[in-house]
């Protein structure tokens, strides 16, 4: 799954990684090295009238245009791939209103074997090795409350882990290559079983995971160390090899 992630990247950076128009406004973000469900995300989506990328922030956790609510929006900040093109809060989205999530990293939690109920989960950073964000296959969604007013949101697909993430959770964030990319956003033209093909897990080889400090449990928690590889965990060598992450 992915319930937390760390975008450091400047707006000015992922602009040029994704290719927006160098006339298209720039939303105002701050890092984030503790990104947790119901704050506000960077995203990229395919403007209808330009036909050009835009950045842009939504809340995560994806809130259904049918919704009575926004309350719906926690729990649904992971789509699986496996229903995306099915489940009733999700398949209009998939149909109409893809997007992309840049990160440079996601963490997940690993319960050591001989640990206590009360001991808490050790956190894992995993990011690419190649140094480049991450590209996250996203929905998102619009939805207007009784007033009036707009909201809009967005959640991230997920789908089987691979080996390297295995250890550590049976799922993962979909990370689609940069060719992917059109096809994803409906730049270019693809059917629903050429983008759920596009929906599995990525390469092993492309990750670098580590261990990193327990201060990532808390979402209050929020700077540049929490990605620092944490030397006092002995992790085994496949979730150990931070010295192979550069962002660049």
């Amino acid at each position: 799954m992915c319930g937390r992630y760390f975008l450091q990247r400047d707006p000015a950076s992922l602009a040029g990684h994704y290719g927006t128009p160098s006339t298209s406004p720039l939303p105002n973000f701050a890092s984030n090295w503790n990104m947790a469900p119901t704050q506000n995300g960077v995203v990229l989506r395919r403007n209808p009238q330009t036909g050009h990328r835009q950045m842009d922030l939504l809340r995560w956790g994806l809130v259904p245009h049918w919704a009575k609510d926004a309350k719906d929006g926690a729990r649904l900040i992971n789509a699986r791939a496996d229903g995306v093109a099915q489940k009733p809060s999700f398949r209009e989205a998939f149909a109409k209103r893809r997007c992309l999530v840049p990160a440079d990293g996601f963490y997940e939690w690993l319960t050591p074997k001989e640990a206590r109920p009360r001991d808490p989960k050790q956190p894992f950073a995993v990011a690419l090795a190649s140094g480049e964000p991450m590209t996250f296959a996203g929905l998102w969604e619009g939805w207007k409350d009784p007033e009036g007013n707009w909201l809009r949101t967005y959640s991230i697909i997920t789908t089987e882990a691979n080996p390297k993430q295995a250890p550590l959770h049976h799922r993962m964030p979909v990370i689609l290559p940069r060719e992917a990319w059109p096809a994803w956003l409906g730049e270019t033209s693809a059917g629903p079983e050429d983008l759920l093909g596009l929906l599995r897990p990525c390469p092993p080889e492309w990750l670098a995971c580590w261990p990193v400090s327990k201060r990532a449990n808390k979402v209050s928690e929020n700077d540049a160390d929490l990605i620092r590889p944490d030397p006092a965990v002995n992790a085994q060598p496949g979730l150990n090899d931070p010295s192979s992450y550069e962002p660049r």
